[in-house]
């Protein structure tokens, strides 16, 4: 089974290439986040024409939303509030073999990485929390993924220390997501089968005009599981020429091939 999470940045203004990775890559299941659409506006008959018939969307107009779309059955399980004001931000899914599928869009928290003068860096952080204490109550085998939106280890960013004081990276993000790690029986599967310090990005900044130039990007994408689900782990790629296509999204998509 190959599961996709991609931060696509608006599905319906980039669901061409959606379309070309699904054709080319035929993954059982996508989680989406940044779909940027209420439910009823979402591109169901474009996935549906592809095969992909279950569909689960927890969408918002304008900004974040999530979705779970798949070719193999998969019932919706829960829609959790770690933002707690009712962003669009999770949605979870149970698979046939009871492996749990969360699919979290964590916020990137501003530009200032203080609390106080930055109500959103705050936010993040409280988020953070939030699933923290979700992760410590969980029971059995769980796949978490989505836009993170922290890049946890030094070769995670393009500079170590350019970025110690930019969000994504600075050391109290880190700290939190390794509380967060550390709170169940969690594998990160892209350094499980990529080890530090091999070079994973999966985010480049717009903000370069060819990101191939100066390779300015950071791991925020991620695909961690638990117990059975970790073991069951066989392969994760990251589809960097995805950031080339017409219309990209600055996310590239990650995926994980499981043995089940």
């Amino acid at each position: 089974m190959k599961i996709v999470s991609w931060n696509i940045n608006s599905v319906r203004f980039r669901i061409g290439i959606v379309e070309q990775f699904l054709r080319e890559n035929e993954p059982d299941i996508l989680c989406l986040q940044e779909t940027k659409v209420i439910d009823a506006d979402f591109p169901v008959a474009a996935f549906k024409a592809l095969g992909y018939r279950h569909i689960l969307l927890h969408g918002q107009r304008m900004h974040h939303g999530v979705a779970i779309i798949a070719r193999v059955p998969v019932q919706e399980d829960d829609r959790l509030d770690w933002q707690a004001n009712r962003e669009a931000r999770h949605i979870g899914v149970r698979l046939e073999n009871g492996v749990r599928l969360e699919n979290v869009y964590v916020p990137a928290g501003g530009d200032v990485p203080d609390r106080e003068i930055n109500p959103k860096f705050g936010q993040k952080l409280d988020f953070v929390e939030r699933m923290t204490r979700w992760s410590e109550g969980l029971d059995g085998p769980t796949i978490l993924t989505g836009d993170f939106n922290i890049a946890p280890l030094p070769c995670d960013v393009w500079s170590h220390k350019a970025l110690l004081n930019v969000v994504s990276h600075t050391p109290v993000e880190v700290a939190a997501l390794d509380a967060l790690k550390a709170s169940n029986d969690w594998t990160d599967l892209g350094r499980h089968f990529h080890p530090a310090p091999a070079r994973l990005h999966t985010w480049w900044s717009y903000r370069s005009p060819d990101f191939t130039v100066n390779d300015r990007g950071r791991r925020l994408d991620h695909m961690w599981a638990t117990g059975d689900a970790a073991k069951a782990a066989r392969a994760h790629h990251v589809y960097e020429e995805c950031r080339s296509w017409l219309k990209p999204s600055d996310h590239v998509p990650i995926v994980t091939e499981f043995d089940f």
